[in-house]
């Protein structure tokens, strides 16, 4: 088995793969329809204009805590040929600062974009709109902002308003927002905003729909790490369970028990270091294990059950 230092680096490399999935397609086809293309098909880094011309379209991505949207776009940003190409990149992102105001938001923004040290006389509103004239003059079509839900705790009104502004004139870009179902409330609650974004709400992932996609994860991050896949018939859906059912939790978790299963220098990963993964990360009561108990349908993972009577749990297995 491997060495610590081994073990680290082949850790590292599973912490850095990037699985595609239909989540990965559907979020290209949002923000693809939103840039112009060329004559003979082809994508241009240039956004579309609608309303007669008037003013662009944005995204927005919802999806729970842990469920990979931020790695989604971020590697979908990077990959796409138009927006990290030859020609350069085209877009800017930043996560919403704290605290998360219409100002740190913009200061933020013109920081990221090379911008010098942002003093604090400066208004708002000015700081907005001299990024906008930034991001025309460094070519960026498209502006992300994640956990964007943050962003509306407080500056709601202005910050929706600094979001049509986005949109409109000659500097208007294609904004992207992420966040959790937080976002989209606040979203719908304003319909000038709401009709200028489509919704992709990333659907958290099933035994029926993901389950075989995610077993070949699984082997493809064992032979990565010199393990025997496990042979644990009920581990899916013990893991969508546990990780409830975000994508990005899953991964998290099958690396810790990868993590575990390197340091017990086992030949094979089993259901026994998920668990002993997830006793660690969630610190739970034996029978509070999703990985161990009999019963674990029942288990609601985010609920302290320390005053919960004890659940029988499932006999562990002796690790090869």
């Amino acid at each position: 088995m491997p060495n610590p230092a081994e073990a680290a680096r082949i850790l590292q490399k599973l912490r850095k793969l990037r699985v595609d999935t239909s989540r990965d397609t559907a979020f290209t086809t949002h923000l693809d329809r939103l840039l112009c293309r060329d004559e003979a098909g082809n994508l241009l880094p240039e956004p579309q204009r609608f309303s007669a011309g008037r003013e662009t379209r944005g995204v927005m991505v919802v999806d729970g805590a842990g469920g990979g949207k931020t790695t989604l776009i971020s590697r979908a940003l990077e990959r796409h040929p138009v927006l990290s190409g030859a020609t350069g990149r085209h877009y800017l992102d930043a996560s919403v600062p704290s605290p998360a105001t219409f100002k740190s938001m913009a200061g933020v923004l013109l920081q990221r974009s090379g911008y010098p040290v942002i003093t604090g006389i400066r208004e708002g509103w000015s700081l907005w709109e001299t990024l906008r004239g930034r991001l025309k003059d460094q070519g960026i079509i498209v502006l992300w902002i994640d956990e964007a839900h943050d962003l509306f705790c407080a500056d709601r009104h202005l910050i929706l308003r600094a979001l049509k502004s986005l949109m409109q004139g000659d500097e208007a870009v294609i904004p992207i927002l992420s966040g959790t179902e937080r976002l989209h409330e606040i979203v719908r609650s304003d319909p000038q905003v709401q009709r200028r974004l489509s919704t992709l709400i990333l659907p958290p992932v099933s035994e029926v729909t993901d389950g075989a996609s995610f077993t070949g994860v699984i082997r493809e991050y064992c032979r990565i790490a010199g393990l025997e896949p496990p042979l644990d018939g009920d581990l899916i859906p013990r893991l969508f369970h546990g990780a409830r059912y975000r994508f990005g939790r899953c991964i998290e978790t099958l690396i810790g028990a990868i993590e575990f299963a390197m340091e017990a220098q086992a030949s094979r990963l089993d259901i026994a270091h998920f668990a002993e993964f997830w006793a660690m990360q969630e610190g739970c009561l034996l029978g509070g294990n999703v990985f161990l108990a009999p019963d674990w349908p029942q288990i609601d993972p985010d609920r302290n059950e320390t005053n919960d009577p004890p659940v029988r749990a499932r006999t562990r297995r002796r690790r090869a």
